[in-house]
């Protein structure tokens, strides 16, 4: 995550539930699939010594970066439907930058940058790419419940490996917000700490190996301090 980045710009309320994206990267799914995951610090405020897939909050600044390849249009308005317009490329920004920053893995397009290079992608641009959207695909939605010191509107993108500019093996670039980065096979992931909502998640995932398109409707786990609801995102009104 880029918080700190943002810390000389204004403050951050802690507590206020912040829009997030999380990238599921999955590689070999025709043979045994495995998903690219590191653990987080021991003394982290948000889910500490657990394994996650790479993923943060969305930064202001997300919203002015251009994209190279959008996300797929189905994928787009699905996440504009509830949000403030434009949130999609906010979150398929956000969600490039993670994995750029936790991982090194560059999901880009070689292409020249329409302005200035934001500070935050000198490195990514150095490597000859923009940030693109075009092979994510929306799979998941989940607030994080009341009582936890962070709080996300997190959306989980899915991706494949085939889809990295990058070596998939090669993590010197990435900064140290996850230590342990591999690739975990789906066979022996629950074998790792995990947070339940990232079992959740890869059950979703194990689900939609075989599936090439984003599917027909997302699954939405809500919290708020009323109570938990487990929803379906269908391209209109929510549904259980």
């Amino acid at each position: 995550m880029s918080e700190a980045n943002n810390a000389a710009a204004a403050p951050v309320d802690k507590t206020a539930i912040r829009d997030a994206a999380t990238v599921i990267v999955v590689r070999d799914r025709g043979a045994r699939p495995s998903v690219l995951m590191g653990q987080r610090g021991a003394k982290a405020a948000f889910m500490p010594n657990k394994f996650v897939f790479p993923g943060g909050a969305v930064d202001a600044a997300d919203g002015h970066v251009e994209l190279a390849r959008p996300l797929p249009s189905l994928c787009s308005d699905r996440l504009d439907e509830d949000a403030p317009l434009g949130i999609a490329n906010s979150l398929a920004v956000a969600a490039v930058r993670e994995l750029w920053e936790e991982t090194g893995q560059i999901l880009g397009a070689p292409a020249p940058w329409p302005s200035d290079i934001p500070s935050d992608w000198l490195a990514f641009a150095g490597n000859g790419y923009r940030p693109a959207a075009d092979s994510l695909q929306f799979v998941f939605r989940a607030i994080t419940p009341p009582g936890r010191p962070r709080r996300f509107d997190a959306r989980f993108f899915l991706v494949d490996a085939e889809a990295l500019q990058s070596d998939p093996d090669d993590f010197a670039a990435a900064e140290d917000e996850l230590s342990h980065l591999q690739w975990i096979p789906l066979d022996e992931v629950r074998g790792f700490d995990l947070p339940f909502i990232t079992e959740v998640v890869l059950a979703e995932v194990t689900a939609r190996l075989h599936e090439p398109g984003p599917p027909a409707s997302v699954p939405f786990f809500r919290n708020d301090d009323e109570e938990s609801l487990f929803l379906r995102l269908r391209g209109g009104p929510l549904t259980d």
